[in-house]
């Protein structure tokens, strides 16, 4: 399976990159992993809704550029379906046996993602009605990634 994660904004901090390089190594055994990064935009202290679409707008140019055809996007998204662990294991399996080998993941920005970037997604996934920072929710996503291989080859991992 090839997965990708295209998300806005560099990594800053080193236990975060830490976290994402050991995941990372250990989904090797699973998966290609493709983690591409898209240059975030400065949003200004108590910007306009016009200026907030225009960064969105421009940050989701960026993204696009990344999602090749044929391709299963599943958007993050807060509004997206909460699933359990096993339940997203059993998803990523059928997009599998389907021949739906290629998803690309897409974490947005600070103010979410473009709707244009929403509108090309088949699945929108949440994990929680909570709201976490995006350089953490890669970690998170990656985590999550490596579970649901664990718990399709029936494979022991802490609970």
């Amino acid at each position: 399976m090839n997965i990708r994660i295209v998300t806005v904004g560099r990594i800053k901090e080193k236990f975060l990159t830490m976290a994402i390089d050991e995941y990372s190594k250990r989904l090797k055994a699973f998966c290609k992993l493709e983690i591409t990064e898209v240059k975030d935009e400065r949003t200004p202290d108590g910007a306009s809704p016009a200026e907030n679409q225009r960064i969105l707008a421009a940050e989701g140019d960026r993204i696009a550029k990344y999602i090749r055809p044929g391709s299963v996007v599943v958007t993050l998204d807060i509004q997206g379906e909460q699933l359990t662990s096993p339940q997203f294991s059993k998803k990523l399996e059928a997009y599998a046996l389907a021949g739906k080998s290629d998803i690309t993941f897409i974490i947005g920005g600070s103010l979410g993602l473009a709707p244009e970037i929403k509108s090309r997604a088949q699945w929108s996934l949440s994990f929680s009605k909570m709201t976490f920072p995006h350089q953490l929710f890669r970690v998170m996503l990656l985590e999550q990634i490596y579970r649901a291989f664990k718990i399709s080859k029936n494979e022991p991992y802490h609970k």
